[in-house]
């Protein structure tokens, strides 16, 4: 009896299987039948398909052609800034420099004309009196010789005319001193083209008068002047002094011809110089030299030899000397010197507004017989202007 239950239970399994199938087919074919036939999108009387036919963007089962996967972003490049272009400066015009230093020279000159006025206008000029007036021009440096003269001329016009009317003396005194000054002299510059080559002009002076910021002032009093100008920094043993010399040239948009080379030779710096505004058909170089004392031999005689390398090209046309006005007479043994190595053609007198020594202009001409062809009253860039006498001796007389 076992054996045929065992059978009976085998039997009733396999007939459940049996079922399960057909059951489950015919439910698998129910649902299928459910299911919305295929749809044409934009075929009108058709639905579209909805959101939830459509698989989000990035599941799993979506095939992205190839070039659309998304990159990881890259880091910013540097963004590279062009330098900046430097504004090129116009400098003021040398006729308005006139006007607004006079009013600086008449206020450092003052006592000397006040003084000489106080006193020839007094009423009585004895001997104590005129001798005053001499101590007076002589304080200002105005020379022994000049002095002399002004006064014996001054003393002359009193004992004829008989007058001491303060408007009278101011005249007779303008007239006087524009003599001693000597409005004669030839003040231009040597500034333009000759036969067909650039100017020359050599500057030169002791050390700590200003003159390499002469040089740079001297390029910016020719710039408004609309000459085309060229600098040779030639000051080769001052570490500062080319660098100094090139910005003053960058601001007006003049080249500056230099050594990397500390210690180079200057006369070789002079000579590429002067070779460059040649090429350049430049109007002018300016040659800045080193700063010396007059009483260096060897460092006299190396100046020597710059104008003479120099030479070898082209002729030097001017040779100007800068001078500081509060070294007042001190100032006449270099100019001397200075004359005898390199021949002097003119003065840069800097410094002019701080000091009272206006006298010294006089002093140097006489001296070296060579007229102030610049006078420097300030720091500012455009405070270097070409001497005019009759604008110096009256800013002494306001």
């Amino acid at each position: 009896m076992s054996g045929s239950f065992w059978t009976y239970v085998l039997i009733a399994l396999t007939i459940l299987v049996v079922v399960a199938v057909v059951l489950a087919g015919l439910l698998r074919g129910r649902r299928g039948r459910e299911v919305p036939p295929p749809t044409a999108p934009g075929v009108p009387g058709t639905p579209g398909p909805t959101d939830a036919d459509v698989a989000p963007e990035g599941s799993i089962g979506t095939i992205e052609e190839p070039g659309e996967v998304a990159e990881p972003d890259a880091p910013d490049a540097p963004v590279l800034e062009a330098p900046p272009v430097p504004t090129i400066e116009r400098p003021e015009a040398p006729a308005g420099r006139l006007r607004r230093l006079r009013a600086r020279l008449a206020r450092s000159n003052t006592a000397i004309g006040r003084g000489l006025l106080a006193l020839l206008a007094g009423g009585t000029l004895d001997e104590a009196a005129w001798e005053e007036v001499e101590d007076t021009l002589l304080a200002a440096d105005l020379g022994v010789a000049a002095t002399t003269e002004l006064v014996d001329n001054l003393r002359t016009r009193v004992a004829v005319e008989g007058s001491t009317d303060e408007a009278t003396v101011r005249g007779w005194l303008r007239e006087e001193l524009l003599a001693v000054v000597d409005p004669t002299m030839d003040r231009s510059l040597a500034a333009d083209r000759v036969d067909g080559r650039p100017a020359c002009m050599l500057v030169v002076g002791v050390n700590g008068t200003g003159k390499t910021t002469t040089v740079g002032k001297l390029a910016r009093v020719l710039v408004a002047e609309d000459k085309d100008v060229v600098l040779g920094a030639a000051d080769t043993f001052r570490a500062a002094a080319a660098d100094q010399l090139e910005t003053w040239g960058q601001r007006v948009g003049v080249p500056t011809v230099r050594s990397d080379r500390e210690g180079a030779d200057p006369a070789s710096v002079a000579f590429d110089a002067v070779r460059a505004a040649a090429e350049l058909e430049a109007d002018v170089v300016l040659v800045d030299t080193a700063g010396r004392l007059q009483n260096k031999v060897g460092l006299m005689d190396e100046l020597g030899k710059v104008k003479r390398v120099i030479e070898k090209q082209t002729p030097v046309d001017e040779v100007i000397l800068v001078l500081d006005a509060t070294t007042g007479q001190n100032g006449m043994k270099q100019a001397e010197v200075f004359g005898e190595v390199v021949g002097i053609t003119g003065i840069a007198l800097t410094k002019l507004d701080g000091t009272a020594k206006g006298g010294i202009v006089v002093a140097v001409q006489r001296t070296l017989g060579v007229p102030v062809k610049l006078v420097g009253l300030g720091e500012g860039p455009d405070d270097l202007a070409p001497f005019d006498p009759e604008a110096f001796v009256d800013a002494i007389l306001e």
